[in-house]
């Protein structure tokens, strides 16, 4: 018997660590502009997300920091979306994720296929997930005197250091010829 009070007593304190270790100044990270709270690496919801353990705390964040600011922004959809899908949440990320389709006529660069391909993953539907690579790899790149060339997939971009990047064309095309 007192070992088996002993076992339940830890599993509370770990509980309670785990929990601590999710907290967050919720405060000043829903007082943060959407830039802020979204985009720097370092603040918002991707500080908390990068905690072990923390990816339901980040998509309750996310979740509030929307209903807060009455946000509507597909990438706050699609973000919660992602940490709700890593901690198994499947079904309430395919909500999420469907919410962050653009309009055709605004989506260039294929984020729509994209969408498609995730949301098609985490249904294992295969059919799904092979018509959403064929729109993704069908999607066009940019044109115009100042949008480097795709050369063999790629595409050389300069940064404002001053320095080169390769990305791939369309994006997200490596992520979802992973699945």
């Amino acid at each position: 018997m007192s070992r088996y009070l002993l076992a339940l007593l830890m599993c509370g304190a770990s509980v309670a660590a785990h929990a601590a270790s999710c907290e967050v100044d919720r405060a000043r990270a829903l007082a943060l502009d959407e830039q802020q709270f979204d985009q720097d690496m370092s603040g918002g919801w991707r500080a908390l997300a990068d905690k072990p353990g923390c990816n339901l705390a980040a998509a309750d964040l996310l979740r509030d920091y929307r209903k807060a600011h009455g946000n509507e922004a597909g990438i706050l959809y699609w973000h919660e979306g992602q940490l709700r899908a890593f901690a198994g949440q499947s079904a309430q990320a395919i909500v999420l994720m469907d919410k962050s389709h653009k309009p055709v006529a605004e989506d260039r660069a294929g984020w729509n296929p994209y969408v498609d391909a995730t949301i098609a993953f985490l249904r294992k539907d295969r059919v799904a997930l092979d018509k959403a690579h064929a729109a993704l790899a069908a999607v066009a790149p940019p044109a115009g005197k100042d949008v480097p060339p795709v050369v063999n997939g790629m595409m050389e971009v300069s940064m404002a250091d001053g320095q080169t990047m390769k990305i791939r064309w369309p994006p997200n095309i490596d992520v979802v010829e992973g699945w």
